[in-house]
């Protein structure tokens, strides 16, 4: 595969728990799984899919934060998010990245 053939689903913390946006490019924004990806293939130049999961409000708890099991409601959210999200990841296989973001983006 390209790289631009590559779709990332990923958590995002500058997301409100269970928000989606898709992004083509852009760098890794401090995660350490994007930050990976990126250093592997040499490029930032794959679409990603980030599903919210908000912030803990601060920086130093970042890491238990993702390294924790979400609450009930918070779980939910973000699998209805992926729910949500997978019958859109052909669409994006087939380029259409703009009709994708603009269906995901409104509500």
């Amino acid at each position: 595969l390209k790289p631009e053939e590559i779709c990332i689903i990923h958590d995002e913390l500058d997301l409100p728990v269970g928000d989606i946006k898709v992004k083509h490019g852009g760098g890794h924004g401090g995660h350490n799984g994007l930050r990976d990806i990126i250093k592997h293939l040499g490029t930032n130049n794959f679409t990603r899919i980030r599903i919210g999961i908000d912030h803990p409000g601060d920086k130093n708890q970042v890491s238990n934060y993702v390294l924790t099991r979400p609450s009930s409601a918070d779980e939910n959210k973000i699998l209805d998010a992926i729910n949500v999200t997978l019958p859109f990841v052909k669409d994006l296989m087939q380029g259409k990245l703009q009709d994708v973001m603009k269906r995901l983006h409104t509500k």
